[in-house]
């Protein structure tokens, strides 16, 4: 259980990385996931734009890059499913979590401001960030699921049927314009992004630890779980369930606390878990993201 040395560490005064490293994210530019890998590494990586989450997962995993960034939660629609089928079924490890406020704009192009739309295009998770505000003032059009926001804004600006929901960093980046302004339902919208590698984080001052537990299928088994982390008062920030995909309706809890797996407190935790759980994988232990750092 103990950390190895991390890859590339920060700065301590801003934050970005003593050298540039190659960073997988999920493309193409301007895509919310590559304004959270600014975010985390500065501008001293080289960015490269994959087409899916899984394409992200496989190039950090055979070496292609030294990071990936994916997004894994967001505060209105939960869990990103894909990227938690990923975590199950690869070896990379979480060393590191962006938050990042994400409001969506209505995007046309330039010489499209007032042509009727007959399909909005997004991620499927966008378009359920803003399924109210579609349903109220188009409640007619079609709803194209892309594989990002960015993917939808290049099909707005080939396409002046196609209105885009995205960010206003793919407006720039493909020439687009916004007829409407933060459209998300909820005011307070944010998207979580983990930063994975094929290494493990340095701890730091304040560490998070992600786990993946395998649950014996037996009654009780979720209390015996949180049993001890309630006895050690070891604070949870997260506890979602998923299919295991092993056998029908067996499931996989994702587990986030707070704490570095080299602690003593977290190893004695460890101790209770391997009595009650199946199975344990530890996805990682990383810094926690702080809301005032801005690297770009």
């Amino acid at each position: 259980m103990h950390s190895k040395k991390a890859l590339n560490p920060r700065t301590k005064k801003e934050g970005s990385l003593k050298s540039p490293t190659t960073i997988a994210f999920l493309g193409p530019e301007g895509t919310f996931t590559e304004l959270a890998a600014l975010e985390h590494f500065g501008r001293g990586g080289d960015l490269k734009p994959y087409a899916s989450i899984d394409d992200v997962f496989a190039a950090v995993a055979q070496k292609h890059v030294k990071h990936g960034v994916v997004p894994v939660e967001n505060s209105t629609e939960g869990a990103v499913n894909n990227t938690q089928d990923c975590l199950i079924d690869s070896l990379v490890r979480i060393v590191g979590e962006v938050i990042l406020p994400v409001e969506h704009h209505l995007l046309v192009g330039k010489d499209n401001r007032t042509k009727p739309l007959t399909k909005i295009a997004s991620h499927k998770q966008s378009l359920a960030q803003c399924r109210k505000w579609i349903l109220k003032n188009h409640p007619n059009a079609q709803l194209l699921e892309c594989a990002s926001n960015a993917e939808a804004a290049q099909l707005a600006a080939s396409d002046d049927s196609i209105g885009a929901i995205a960010g206003k960093r793919a407006a720039d980046r493909y020439g687009l314009i916004s007829i409407n302004q933060k459209i998300q339902d909820q005011r307070h919208n944010s998207t979580r992004f983990l930063v994975i590698s094929d290494k493990d984080a340095r701890p730091a001052v304040n560490n998070k630890t992600s786990l993946l537990i395998y649950a014996e299928n037996k009654p009780g088994s979720l209390y015996r779980i949180l049993e001890p982390f309630e006895n050690l008062q070891i604070s949870l920030t997260k506890i979602e369930t998923r299919p295991s995909k092993i056998e029908a309706w067996a499931y996989v809890f994702f587990i986030d606390f707070e704490g570095h797996i080299t602690d003593k407190l977290v190893e004695k935790v460890f101790i209770q878990l391997r009595k009650c759980s199946a199975e344990i994988k530890i996805l990682g232990s990383y810094p926690v993201f702080k809301t005032e750092q801005r690297n770009f």
